[in-house]
């Protein structure tokens, strides 16, 4: 199956952790890579590690804040992509977490993800992508989507990011 966790709520890298945890707990074989995260930015991270050892990849280098920084960032993309590959062949389930961030900024081309998605279906697997923005041609294909929707946010009222929280 094809997942999909967007929308511009608060939520999807939860969700993401959440059915890393289920998958784990009915002897599913779990991968979690993320795109644009570095290692250390969230706890979720510190648990993922612990749990997943070598089939967690925080590989990212932050949100691409700069066009000069593309490079950089696509490189790092690639490394991701490389190790997600190489994970798809070995798990269940492959969970790829800002992936859709990543493609919508264009530090991930579509064809690299409908390659993903090509070899998710061929090898009977599960793929789970996260990201704000899914692209209509992605929700057309996946066989699961939930839109994440922002009701209220601490941010909005100047209340900073809390630990255990927002990371």
């Amino acid at each position: 199956m094809i997942l999909v966790y967007t929308g511009d709520g608060k939520g999807k890298t939860s969700a993401c952790t959440g059915q890393t945890v289920r998958a784990m707990g009915q002897g599913m074989k779990v991968a979690f890579g993320q795109f644009m995260k570095r290692d250390g930015q969230a706890g979720e991270q510190t648990m993922l590690a612990q749990w997943l050892g070598p089939r967690f990849l925080a590989g990212g280098l932050g949100f691409l804040r700069r066009d000069e920084e593309r490079p950089a960032h696509r490189e790092a993309a690639l490394r991701v992509l490389d190790w997600a590959r190489e994970q798809l062949l070995e798990v269940d389930m492959l969970v790829l977490d800002e992936s859709l961030y990543a493609l919508g900024s264009g530090i991930l081309l579509r064809e690299e993800v409908e390659d993903l998605l090509a070899r998710t279906r061929q090898q009977d697997k599960h793929l789970v992508l996260s990201g704000r923005d899914a692209p209509d041609w992605l929700v057309e294909t996946a066989d699961l989507v939930t839109s994440m929707t922002e009701i209220k946010h601490p941010w909005r009222a100047g209340i900073k990011a809390a630990p255990g929280i927002e990371y």
